[in-house]
């Protein structure tokens, strides 16, 4: 059963999470380094922290001055849903999920009435044991599918990357001219956001 953010305070939510993570089935994510990066993502359950981009950053990319908070909000054994809030937009989620062979990254998009956006579910699976500091997601063949489909031919060669230490959580991503980066402190947990589109 999913594990929310109405949990009361942290050491309860890191408890729950944990717990659930004892319990995953061992055919889970297959490398030692993939399973350690999950549970340290899944030990900030119910909890939020701002961030602030620290790579390719520009006026009209729809982030810049905006208020920028990722909230760890679902976790289950086998997957994270971390909603990345941009001001009052309140549309992408992270979802994080262990596969048999590895860890799948992809970006939930909604619009305000909760309604699909024509292009979510887009990201990929690691391609390999990463660390369990940072795991990378090459573009999977469905999502370049779809950029296509949407006219954005410049994305079909992007690469996501998330890295957890121990004060820093960072949300990468790169392609040819583009290397944006947003980086979280852990170490102050924010107010809690409103629910994201369509997860109310």
């Amino acid at each position: 059963m999913a594990k929310t953010s109405r949990l009361p305070g942290y050491f309860t939510s890191a408890l729950v999470c944990s717990a659930a993570l004892i319990a995953a089935p061992s055919n889970a994510a297959n490398s030692v380094q993939q399973q350690q990066f999950f549970e340290a993502i899944a030990n900030l359950c119910g909890k939020a922290f701002a961030g602030k981009i620290t790579a390719g950053g520009s006026e009209d990319d729809g982030f810049s001055g905006k208020a920028l908070i990722m909230h760890v909000r679902q976790c289950n054994d086998t997957e994270l849903k971390v909603p990345f809030h941009v001001g009052e937009d309140h549309s992408r989620t992270w979802v994080i999920t262990q596969t048999d062979t590895g860890l799948r990254l992809k970006h939930d998009h909604r619009h305000k009435d909760g309604s699909e956006d024509k292009v979510t579910m887009y990201g990929g699976d690691t391609r390999d044991v990463g660390t369990a500091n940072m795991q990378s997601f090459p573009v999977d063949d469905e999502s370049i599918v779809n950029f296509k489909q949407n006219g954005l031919d410049q994305s079909v060669t992007n690469v996501w990357q998330m890295m957890i230490e121990a004060h820093t959580f960072t949300y990468r991503l790169t392609r040819e001219n583009r290397d944006f980066k947003v980086e979280f402190d852990l170490t102050k947990p924010v107010a809690l956001p409103p629910a994201p589109w369509g997860h109310e």
